[in-house]
C-alpha cells in the first residue's frame, strides 16, 4: 500500500469514484467486513465522497442556462442559480 492510501483518488473520474464508493457501501452493508478493515474503508468512502462532491460542484459551476429574447431566440447565457 502507498503512503498516502487515498492517494489515487484525484485521478478518478466522477463515475469511477462513485463505484468506488458503491463497492465500499456494498461492503460496509454485508457486515463481513474486520473492524480494522472497516475503518480503513470508511475513511476511503469519505475521502471518495469528498472528491464526487467537489467534481459535481465543478460540473455545477460550469452549467448555464440559456437566455432567450421575446421573440423566443438565444441571446446569451447566464449561470443555472442566476434570477
Amino acid at each position: 500500500m502507498a503512503d498516502e492510501p487515498n492517494e489515487d483518488i484525484k485521478a478518478m473520474s466522477f463515475e469511477q469514484a462513485l463505484e468506488a464508493l458503491e463497492r465500499i457501501v456494498d461492503d460496509l452493508e454485508r457486515g463481513d467486513v474486520p473492524l480494522d478493515q472497516s475503518i480503513r474503508i470508511y475513511e476511503r468512502g469519505e475521502a471518495l465522497k469528498a472528491h464526487c462532491d467537489r467534481l459535481l460542484k465543478s460540473a455545477e459551476d460550469k452549467v448555464e442556462k440559456i437566455r432567450l429574447s421575446r421573440d423566443g431566440k438565444p441571446v446569451g447565457a447566464e449561470p443555472l442559480d442566476a434570477e
